[in-house]
């Protein structure tokens, strides 16, 4: 019996260390993502999302990459935070997904904002690197 336990050991731990570690990694990328958006970082944001990625935002509409990266080289929104919080993931093989909340606060075609937003985003695992493919946001009214 002990080597029957021995062995599933073996066998269990390494799988939970690796899914660990991408849900550390999948983290990592949600809030490098983030410092990309508040810095208006297009080159940043080239490289961590996929070029067919969509967002569903809070009033409906679908967005692309193109229109991020649209954004960031004008600068607009300008962002002062892009923080996410109470985010959680989970991981299976080459796809994780992140719900949490963002709150954003900046400047956008004149007028100052101040929001929180619920999100789900969905990575992929693209010649080893995640890589943001889709979200949606649900803005949060007080």
């Amino acid at each position: 019996m002990k080597n029957v336990f021995l062995v599933l050991s073996l066998l269990i731990f390494p799988l939970i260390s690796l899914r660990a570690g991408d849900e550390d990694d999948v983290l990592r990328v949600e809030r490098e993502l983030a410092l990309c958006y508040q810095n208006s970082d297009a080159a940043c944001i080239e490289q961590g999302v996929m070029e067919d990625y969509t967002l569903t935002n809070s009033k409906g509409k679908i967005t692309t990459r193109a229109d991020d990266l649209t954004e960031a080289r004008k600068h607009d929104p300008k962002y002062e935070i892009f923080e996410n919080n109470e985010m959680k993931v989970r991981v299976h093989d080459g796809a994780a997904v992140v719900t949490g909340i963002t709150h954003t606060k900046g400047i956008s075609g004149g007028q100052s904002f101040d929001a929180e937003f619920r999100f789900t985003d969905t990575f992929v695992k693209d010649h080893g690197r995640w890589r943001l493919w889709a979200g949606q946001a649900a803005k949060i009214t007080p």
